[in-house]
């Protein structure tokens, strides 16, 4: 695959390190590297990013099948792997139609090639700050019906946003947009220890060149959630969000977690 024109692999993504974490291909040594020296601070970030994908199959077949949506903006989406929302919402529906959202242009080259021949998926490259812009794209315009439900997913994206951007406006703002019956998805990186969200914070900033926001406590997840009606079991470790019978191994150590959970928009 030839890179987009100006995609410097020298500097870290978060999309590609998540990637790495995953067992994917779409990574590069920096990528790689960024990860092993990050495992020295939190060891457990592998069965992390493994129980938080699961944590995505398991919430996406759970709006499709049991809430019935069949629309889905997933924000900040990473590099297409293994049962993608679009992939599980279509086994539930074929109908079902997705807009995948990142900044990273190597995720728009990699996943426009993959999701060519499926009409109802579309990858749209934006910064997810950038709602306005985001709602009025046209893949949004051609794939998403406002008139009916929408699930809008922030899955371990909200810790790549600076406290400066906000990220609690950013869910509001979304939730403004979405129709009556809609749901949305909200979980991020948390951890106790302030040691523990500083010394990541620092480093994974100083990798990303500024891509990056920090890890939080779970009461910022918790006023993230403020215009939701979360629903059970409530905001959780995303591992024991409804557990399916084969998940990603529990993770070997606690100095932080994926932590959120899901919640009808308020109206």
């Amino acid at each position: 695959m030839s890179l987009p024109y100006g995609v410097d692999v020298t500097i870290p993504s978060v999309a590609r390190m998540y990637d790495s974490l995953l067992g994917g291909q779409d990574n590069y040594p920096a990528d790689r590297a960024a990860c092993e020296e990050l495992l020295e601070h939190v060891p457990s970030m592998r069965e992390l990013a493994l129980n938080n994908r699961e944590f995505l199959r398991r919430v996406v077949h759970v709006i499709a099948a049991e809430h019935g949506i069949r629309q889905f903006i997933d924000h900040g989406s990473g590099l297409p792997t293994q049962d993608n929302v679009h992939e599980i919402a279509q086994r539930v529906n074929p109908s079902s139609r997705v807009v995948y959202i990142d900044s990273d242009p190597i995720v728009r080259t990699i996943g426009g090639v993959l999701l060519a021949n499926n009409e109802n998926t579309a990858v749209l490259q934006a910064d997810m700050r950038e709602t306005a812009e985001i709602f009025a794209s046209e893949p949004v315009h051609r794939l998403i019906d406002l008139s009916e439900p929408v699930a809008a997913l922030f899955v371990s994206v909200l810790h790549c946003i600076p406290d400066r951007d906000r990220p609690a406006d950013l869910v509001a703002r979304v939730a403004q947009r979405l129709p009556a019956g809609s749901v949305m998805v909200v979980c991020q990186l948390v951890s106790d220890s302030a040691e523990v969200r500083d010394t990541v914070s620092c480093f994974m900033d100083e990798q990303t060149q500024g891509h990056w926001g920090r890890v939080r406590k779970r009461a910022d997840v918790a006023d993230f959630c403020a215009p939701l009606d979360v629903i059970e079991p409530g905001l959780v470790e995303v591992s024991t969000w409804r557990p399916g019978r084969i998940d990603a191994p529990a993770q070997r150590s606690w100095e932080w977690e994926e932590y959120g959970g899901v919640g009808f928009v308020r109206r």
